[in-house]
């Protein structure tokens, strides 16, 4: 079978699959296992290291592997832990990971490995410059690459603007929240977006999470110069650019 091995770990599920990085897709179906209730390391851990060995039994291999968190990763430590266990914050996650799969593990942010992704494989290819993916969903995840080079962390959702922080503003689970239309949610997209074109001067925002499913609904409502397009490696985005990542910094 072979490929590189991607690990996303989200609040309700985490998933898998060996990847083909030529391609940019899984190699197979993505095996899910639901999120142990509290998400604690040890817990979360152990589904990573069944996963692994679930795909290291159907011949993916034994390399390296990527694993995506949801939360600031730095150096493999955990630094934040929003919707999980607080006994990540802090934590070698790197080195927990690769103790339970007995391999070499590369961790990093959810939203980065997404970003990756999309701007390798997706609605990025082949754009130079700098790429921004946001992903709006339960949160506002934000993604920073700049020809192909990540900018790790950046965590974009949390940035105030109008006295306000914007993921509990403009967030696609607020929209859902409030039942805004999507022309009232398109135009607190449109201000958020208009002051992240002001700060970085992106040549392509990728909308990526739940609402990417819909661009027809909200695309032709954003007010902005820079091109916004949706994301479309949709649930396998963060596998892939776990995978990625892994190859690239093990290979």
């Amino acid at each position: 079978m072979g490929g590189v091995l991607g690990i996303d770990i989200g609040g309700s599920g985490i998933k898998g699959a060996p990847v083909d990085l030529r391609a940019g897709h899984p190699l197979t179906e993505r095996l899910r296992i639901p999120t142990p209730e509290g998400a604690a390391p040890e817990d979360v851990a152990e589904v990573v290291s069944e996963i692994a060995h679930h795909f290291e039994e159907l011949g993916a291999g034994k390399g390296p592997i990527g694993v995506t968190f949801p939360g600031v990763v730095r150096g493999g430590i955990t630094l934040s832990a929003a919707n999980v266990d607080k006994r990540w914050i802090g934590l070698d996650a790197d080195k927990l990971f690769t103790r339970a799969v007995g391999r070499p593990v590369t961790l990093l942010n959810d939203a980065d490995a997404a970003g990756l992704g999309e701007a390798r494989y997706g609605a990025g290819k082949g754009v130079r410059g700098v790429v921004m993916m946001l992903t709006f969903g339960t949160g506002i995840g934000s993604a920073l690459i700049n020809d192909g080079v990540l900018v790790p962390n950046t965590e974009l959702g949390h940035l105030q603007l109008d006295g306000r922080e914007v993921e509990p503003w403009a967030s696609g689970a607020t929209k859902d929240r409030e039942d805004l239309s999507w022309k009232a949610w398109a135009k607190r997209a449109s201000a958020y977006l208009e002051h992240l074109e002001m700060l970085f001067s992106p040549d392509l925002f990728i909308i990526g999470g739940g609402l990417s499913k819909r661009p027809e609904k909200w695309q032709d409502l954003l007010t902005l110069k820079t091109q916004v397009v949706p994301a479309t490696l949709q649930n396998e985005a963060g596998i892939v650019g776990a995978a990625l990542m892994a190859s690239e910094r093990r290979g």
